[in-house]
């Protein structure tokens, strides 16, 4: 029995699958050149950066905690 990669290559290598490929990719550049979707992705990686610095100590520490000594 062929395995789902299998099967998934050997559509994507006829010509069914490599036009569903091209329109996919036709429609990934649109998207990134859209305004309103540059603006989306700015803001998901502003707020993923965000999140990055506060577990990478730029944060304040958790309410709650040991105190110092």
């Amino acid at each position: 029995m062929a395995s789902l990669f299998s099967k998934a290559v050997a559509f994507a290598r006829s010509p069914q699958g490599q036009r569903m490929i091209s329109q996919a990719s036709a429609k990934a550049k649109e998207l990134a050149n859209d305004p309103k979707t540059r603006a989306k992705i700015d803001q998901g990686t502003a707020r993923v950066r965000s999140e990055l610095a506060k577990r990478r100590g730029g944060g304040t520490p958790p309410a709650g905690g040991p105190t110092p000594r």
